[in-house]
């Protein structure tokens, strides 16, 4: 079984973490020529983040910069013909589910169902608060609004739901998704978020495990849902470190993996001996050119030997 590639789209999310300078002054056309360099370079997906207002305290890490995924997935779309739309991750616990269901709907009918639904809990205690949320039972809240987003985004015109936080029927939402199940991932690496993904999960989206750690957590992933009696098929997922395809001529940083195309194949094909099924690569480029070469390159260089 081949491994999979995905990307987290630039511009759309400016985190000082992962942001290259030139995506400060980048805007829709830069999303628009990396979204088609996917589609054309065989990558599964394009992901977009979810966030809805950032505080003060955290701008100066996370900047503000965080494009709607709904919006922007909908406006690649319309660009691209194969590869698959995946919010990484949508706060859907920030909104009703109904609301949800209504965007994600509506995205996957226009892109002929080529959504991947990914969800979280969210970190951004000022996000839950100005919302009326409360951040302190996001997971809770999270756990139900999955529940109520696969009755929402399921075959029914009328979808029925009846919990604690959400109770809904008799409501008719058109036009229904492409896709007669939208799969639905789940992100995180806390405990929680593990087992959330196990039993609640179609797939599991880590945040932050370095390789040695991802074993363990596939593990307990296979056993929580063995015990469930779940046999339903799962991805699992996996964030590589980031890469130049090529010899860079410039300092990309001791943790970039670099090297001819077999080399980097061999390093990327150890997650897949772990038992995962998609990698979303990130690749630290100078410019948008740039990095649809590289993108480009790693689809008839390397991506065959996955």
């Amino acid at each position: 079984m081949s491994l999979q590639y995905g990307i987290q789209l630039p511009v759309q999310s400016q985190s000082t973490i992962y942001a290259e300078p030139w995506e400060a002054a980048a805007g829709p056309d830069d999303l628009l020529a990396v979204a088609r360099a996917a589609d054309r370079a065989g990558f599964a997906y394009i992901a977009s983040c979810d966030h809805v207002a950032i505080p003060r305290r955290l701008a100066p890490a996370m900047s503000t910069v965080w494009y709607d995924p709904v919006a922007t997935l909908a406006f690649l779309a319309a660009a691209t013909e194969r590869v698959r739309l995946l919010s990484h991750v949508a706060v859907v616990g920030l909104r009703h589910p109904l609301l949800t269901a209504k965007q994600y709907a509506t995205l996957d009918h226009l892109g002929g169902g080529r959504l991947i639904l990914g969800v979280g809990a969210g970190h951004v205690r000022e996000e839950f608060e100005a919302l009326g949320v409360d951040f302190e039972r996001r997971g809770p809240v999270l756990d139900e609004t999955i529940d109520a987003l696969r009755a929402a985004l399921g075959p029914d015109e009328y979808p029925e739901h009846h919990g604690k936080l959400y109770d809904f029927e008799g409501l008719g939402q058109l036009p229904r998704p492409a896709q007669t199940r939208v799969p639905l991932w789940v992100g995180g690496s806390s405990p929680a978020a593990v087992r959330r993904a196990a039993l609640k999960g179609d797939g599991w989206l880590p945040q932050g495990d370095p390789r040695d750690r991802l074993p363990d957590q596939i593990a307990r992933i296979r056993r929580l849902r063995e015990e469930a009696g779940i046999e339903a098929p799962f991805t699992v997922g996996a964030i590589a470190e980031p890469l130049y395809v090529g010899k860079p001529d410039w300092d990309v940083g001791r943790r970039t993996l670099t090297g001819e195309p077999e080399q980097l194949a061999e390093s990327l094909r150890a997650y897949r001996a772990m038992g995962v099924h998609q990698i979303q690569v990130r690749f630290r480029s100078r410019s948008r050119t740039e990095l649809t070469d590289q993108m480009e390159e790693f689809g008839e260089q390397i991506a065959p030997a996955l």
